[in-house]
């Protein structure tokens, strides 16, 4: 339901005239407002939401200078996710300016050297020390053991997903 269909709704709820007001129930006009229809956040990847963080104060002129400019902008993640017709960019990001966003949640992956003994052959990231070893697949405090792209890339371990030697297997948590 639209605004213009609750407002009408919400007028034809008959009123009562025992006061020196009309009154009409609460309940009714709560049960209406309940199925008035809201715009849902979108839900972006983590590469659109640090564009969208980097110029959201002037996105207007920002989404105009990136589209003017387009063929001189950097081979990454949002040109390619800009550049997808299905991806509906430019709606997304003023979307994202009015309604506020959700990051999707990234694939997280546990990485194991594929032929070392179970309990010492999982990579594991001590974030307190920000230092990496093999030890067990279960983390416990600091220590990490499933991990994204992005973090395994940005620690340089971005080899694994093509290593023979290498078992990589998705994980939720």
């Amino acid at each position: 339901m639209n605004k213009q269909e609750l407002i009408e709704r919400i007028e034809a709820v008959p009123a009562h005239n025992t006061r020196t007001r009309p009154w009409i129930d609460k309940r009714v006009v709560l049960g209406l407002i309940r199925l008035l229809d809201e715009p849902k956040k979108p839900v972006v990847p983590q590469f659109v939401a640090d564009w969208y963080e980097k110029h959201k104060y002037a996105l207007e002129f920002n989404i105009f200078d990136y589209v003017y400019r387009f063929e001189q902008q950097v081979e990454n993640d949002f040109k390619d996710w800009f550049d997808d017709i299905n991806t509906k960019a430019i709606q997304i990001l003023v979307n994202m300016h009015q309604f506020g966003y959700e990051v999707e949640e990234e694939k997280r992956y546990r990485i194991r050297l594929k032929g070392l003994k179970k309990g010492c052959n999982c990579l594991n990231h001590d974030t307190k020390k920000d230092e990496w070893n093999f030890m067990s697949k279960y983390g416990i405090g600091e220590v990490r053991t499933a991990h994204t792209k992005k973090e395994l890339e940005d620690a340089d371990f971005g080899w694994v997903f093509d290593c023979p030697g290498i078992e990589v297997e998705e994980v939720e948590e």
